[in-house]
């Protein structure tokens, strides 16, 4: 089931927001950092873990939580083939931020 907008900020902080939101502004942070505190010792590392993800020494082996991005279609790579992932709008900044013809 997805979570859909209730008019209350989902961090339980009880503040009303507006149609369609699910945080108030900034609450969106507060509430990932109390989940990581319960959840996996306030560590995104440990998070990563217990889903399975690891450090790897290859960018494309099995268990780089990027790879799997990139795989799913959700993200992508660098045009430039710098080793560069993310979402199309953070490639684009990532583009005109360090691969801008001089």
């Amino acid at each position: 089931m997805t979570a859909q907008p209730t008019g209350f900020c989902y961090c339980g902080c009880g503040k009303e927001i507006g149609y369609g939101r699910y945080f108030a502004a900034g609450h969106d942070k507060t509430a990932e950092a109390a989940f990581l505190a319960i959840h996996h010792d306030a560590s995104v590392a440990q998070m990563l873990h217990a889903h399975g993800y690891r450090p790897v020494h290859d960018r494309d082996a099995e268990g780089s939580v990027t790879k799997e991005a990139v795989d799913k279609g959700i993200w992508e790579e660098c045009p430039r083939d710098c080793g560069y992932r993310g979402t199309r709008e953070s490639i684009n900044n990532h583009v005109n931020r360090y691969h801008r013809e001089k």
